[in-house]
């Protein structure tokens, strides 16, 4: 799934026609900040409203998430989630694009509207800024938001393996996440975030080879790795590891191997940041 959002004067009309715009599944999403409360319900900051234009999706919720279809099979929903990262978690699997309004995520690339934005007031890459909603090119930014760095998640991961030809003759999905660890023992420096980067094309066509090669294993049907890159946050996940096998030994082995040789063979490079200094891992005194 790719995400986007915009912010500012006008974000959630810009957001209604990029939507129309993008080829795909695609959810809307924009934060009840308790101003517009769902009728008999008590207004909560982590509420959220979405809606999308597609026949039978819906994102699988916990809690007290609602969603509706109405007669030409557009869903609406509402519900309570625990943050942004978990809203994007949940929907992923289900959809092609994210639109978010009025909220920026470090990870998710942004439009900025209004004439007094700053591209410093957001986290994360600013795709464009505009006065107002009609300035902004969309083919420019339909362009631009496909280059985008997707949000991939395990349970994307996991849904592809299940989805496999060969899932019928399997008894076992084993997945490895990897991620961003602040501590290596009680008193060391915070880490407050990991930045990743790749070799562009080259680490992509490294993982799916080194997939393909585990997947030539006897019981192994499916392999699939992701790598997340930009900045990543303590406690957030970087990578995955979904092994789909005809038993748990050649699963959990093959996952194990995969990871190893990711870390070994892929050309991505990593930045630590603690709260006393920034550094290359590789390169460290």
């Amino acid at each position: 799934m790719r995400p986007i959002s915009i912010v500012g004067d006008g974000a959630s009309r810009l957001a209604r026609r990029l939507a129309d715009r993008l080829d795909g599944r695609v959810a809307v999403v924009e934060r009840n900040d308790g101003s517009d409360p769902v009728p008999g319900d008590e207004p909560r900051g982590s509420d959220w409203a979405a809606d999308g234009g597609v026949v039978g999706s819906a994102q699988r919720h916990d809690g007290d998430t609602e969603i509706a279809f109405d007669a030409d099979g557009n869903w609406t929903g509402r519900g309570n989630v625990d943050g942004f990262d978990d809203l994007l978690d949940g929907v992923a699997p289900d959809h092609d694009y994210l639109i978010a309004v009025d909220t920026s995520r470090l990870r998710v690339p942004a439009i900025l509207l209004g004439p007094d934005r700053d591209p410093e007031d957001v986290p994360g890459t600013v795709l464009a800024t505009a006065d107002a909603p009609d300035a902004v090119d969309l083919d420019a930014l339909v362009a631009d938001l496909d280059g985008a760095e997707p949000w991939v998640t395990r349970e994307t991961l996991v849904r592809r393996v299940e989805a496999s030809a060969d899932a019928e003759r399997s008894g076992a999905i084993a997945t490895f996440t990897g991620r961003v660890r602040a501590r290596d023992a009680p008193h060391d420096d915070r880490t407050t975030h990991l930045a990743f980067e790749k070799y562009e094309g080259v680490a992509e066509e490294r993982m799916e080879a080194i997939a393909g090669e585990l997947e030539t294993r006897d019981g192994v049907f499916d392999v699939r790795m992701y790598h997340r890159t930009g900045v990543i946050e303590a406690g957030e996940d970087i990578v995955f590891v979904v092994v789909l096998a005809g038993h748990r030994r050649e699963a959990f082995r093959t996952v194990e191997d995969g990871i190893d040789r990711l870390k070994n063979e892929v050309p991505i490079f990593k930045k630590e940041a603690t709260e006393s200094e920034t550094f290359w891992v590789h390169r460290r005194d």
